[in-house]
């Protein structure tokens, strides 16, 4: 049913603690990839995470700051490349020509989305770049793009907490799919699933998204996979 809308069908797919965080602390220092695995009683139960992931969509939405905090300007050696495509959203810009290259070269196809006019994805010879410049103009209208000229029918949203909040205001969330950890980082300055602006008053409690629950399945090493349908 999905196929005739007018956007691509989208799935937030994370990995959070028990508390909603993301991360391991506020800032870019801190990443769940780096520090999770060191952590005894919870890096048991990762592999099932990474399992999980590898059945994702085959098109990939995220940040340029998340590519530049994973380090992708600065990998060397010749990637492998696999038949995945990767929507990148960055107006900074955070990724540098470099970056753009790697990633370029490592993927079936790369779709850089951007407001700034000197990206260095414009100046990109990678014959599997392309670059929509929006202009500020908001995420339906990409998303809509995204469909109509990219064909692109569903895509798997691995980003921050500010991007996941502006994707549930704009309804463009179908399905949540997390997998918790057996983890309590707190932090109020921790990145958590869904961060940006806070409801300003009761009248806007109609705004929060509600959800449906899809499945629940227990993991090993106490770790959950929670799936949700966006009602």
């Amino acid at each position: 049913m999905h196929l005739s809308m007018n956007r691509p069908y989208t799935t937030l797919f994370m990995l959070m603690s028990v508390d909603g965080k993301i991360s391991t602390g506020p800032t870019d220092q801190f990443d769940f990839d780096r520090d999770l695995p060191r952590i005894r009683g919870v890096k048991e139960g990762l592999p099932q995470y990474y399992a999980l992931e590898r059945k994702t969509d085959l098109v990939s939405l995220n940040t340029g700051r998340v590519m530049a905090k994973i380090g992708i300007n600065t990998r060397i050696g010749e990637p492998i490349r696999r038949p995945l495509t990767f929507i990148i959203l960055d107006n900074k810009p955070h990724l540098t020509s470099r970056g753009v290259s790697y990633l370029a070269r490592s993927l079936k196809r790369l779709i850089l989305v951007t407001a700034n006019a000197h990206h260095p994805a414009l100046k990109s010879s990678e014959p599997n770049v392309s670059v929509i410049r929006h202009d500020h103009h908001g995420l339906k209208k990409i998303f809509k793009i995204l469909k109509t000229k990219f064909r692109i029918n569903r895509i798997t949203v691995q980003s921050g907490g500010t991007l996941n909040a502006v994707l549930f205001k704009e309804k463009l969330i179908d399905d949540v799919s997390i997998v918790v950890a057996p983890i309590v980082v707190g932090g109020q300055g921790t990145p958590t699933l869904a961060d940006g602006e806070h409801l300003v008053n009761q009248r806007n409690l109609g705004d929060a998204p509600v959800m449906r629950l899809k499945s629940m399945r227990k993991l090993r090493h106490g770790y959950l996979h929670l799936r949700y349908g966006v009602v």
